[in-house]
């Protein structure tokens, strides 16, 4: 009786700030936001091409490095730096994996785990003079990016590298297992759809326990009209992207690798010791040292795993263009970047969140599609791409200086 009294009184308690509790939703759902309005606004600027079936399957190849990259990249923008490295990084991987199966023909499982291998002692490389010699990130990832993009050039004597097999292209280009059948005259695969039903099931479940247990714990609840509101669009976007999928050839092989990436990313910065250091180490890293962190030993790992991520995009790349390139990576490391800040890191360190790197990774990919559909070129694009990170940077900025 006692307890159901409390919770009575904990959900009567709620409506009392019901302005403040609006606006910290809108803040934490701002980015989604954002990235639908970005689609729709260029849905309608394509006359459609950009929800075709074909193009939402290249969206989720075409930007699945940037997506592995920005969850490596967050955990360095949470220590207030960046890694300049990882474009160089994923060129030299992917072209010292297509040297070793074209030209050595040695088997793919091999040649991925060395990769793999050589990306984490590239990390280890860098975290030694970053943490051990003490020389600033900055400088440190910005002498490997050069110094990484000369041994690609070197190792490729400034050649393509390929064709790759089929059993190593399907890794960035394949497909996970296929069941089509005919619905209504449309030939969709089952698998997609499928899946999409059962995530968002697996969402609706995740929302009812988190909202018994905070008030089973006495913690305050949001109206329930907000997680119904939440829960609906996001499931309204998840069967839409899985139902283009479906109708054109299931889902990708690399889909299923971020869904992989996020969740255990997600699950080490939110509940892990390890995880919880590098929030600490960005938000003070004086207070974190003098509460026993070894600060070192994070931004050693920090960017050890960073290598390891950059390799596994340099094969990621290489499978999805079947080859390797010299030029291959460039950029990339400024589209993960900005991702990380789109999607709500703090410049100043110790605030982000996997699912907002993913998110602003999302809309660097937006933005890319979009305004190639419609024909802008290269040079314009990257006029809008530097005005919308500017514009990120600027209201994160704004907000701290306002909340101070």
């Amino acid at each position: 009786m006692s307890n159901t009294a409390e919770n009575t009184a904990t959900l009567h308690n709620v409506p009392a700030q019901p302005k403040k509790a609006a606006m910290s939703n809108l803040k934490q759902y701002g980015m989604m936001i954002a990235l639908f309005l970005i689609y729709v606004i260029f849905t309608v600027l394509s006359d459609g091409k950009n929800a075709a079936a074909m193009n939402i399957n290249n969206l989720v190849m075409q930007n699945s490095y940037i997506v592995i990259l920005s969850i490596g990249m967050l955990l360095c923008c949470l220590t207030a730096n960046v890694d300049l490295s990882v474009g160089s990084v994923v060129a030299f991987c992917g072209a010292a994996a297509a040297i070793m199966v074209v030209d050595y023909h040695i088997s793919i499982p091999v040649t991925f785990a060395v990769v793999l291998v050589m990306g984490v002692l590239i990390g280890m490389w860098q975290g030694f003079f970053i943490a051990v010699l003490k020389v600033p990130p900055f400088i440190v990832t910005l002498a490997n990016m050069l110094l990484f993009r000369g041994f690609t050039m070197v190792i490729l004597n400034g050649q393509t590298k390929g064709p790759l097999p089929q059993e190593f292209t399907q890794f960035g280009a394949g497909y996970l297992p296929q069941v089509f059948m005919q619905v209504g005259g449309t030939r969709v695969e089952l698998l997609a759809l499928v899946a999409g039903i059962v995530v968002s099931v697996v969402l609706v479940l995740l929302e009812i326990r988190s909202r018994r247990n905070k008030i089973k714990h006495h913690f305050a609840v949001l109206p329930i009209w907000q997680p119904i509101v939440k829960l609906t669009v996001i499931i309204g976007i998840l069967n839409f992207i899985t139902y283009k999928l479906a109708v054109y050839m299931g889902l990708p092989f690399v889909l299923l690798l971020m869904l992989v990436l996020i969740l255990v990313y997600s699950f080490i910065t939110d509940k892990t010791v390890a995880g919880r250091q590098v929030y600490a180490v960005g938000g003070n890293v004086n207070a974190a040292r003098l509460s026993g962190i070894n600060t070192d030993k994070v931004m050693f790992w920090v960017y050890t795993n960073m290598g390891l991520l950059a390799g596994l995009a340099g094969i990621v790349l290489a499978a999805r263009n079947a080859s390797a390139t010299p030029k291959a990576g460039d950029s990339f490391e400024l589209d993960a970047i900005a991702a990380c800040y789109i999607g709500g890191a703090a410049v100043q360190g110790g605030i982000g969140t996997i699912s907002g790197a993913v998110i602003g990774a999302l809309i660097m990919g937006i933005l890319n599609n979009g305004m190639s559909l419609i024909g802008w070129s290269i040079d314009i694009q990257r006029v809008v791409k530097g005005l919308v990170l500017l514009a990120a940077v600027t209201v994160d900025l704004y907000n701290k200086r306002k909340n101070a």
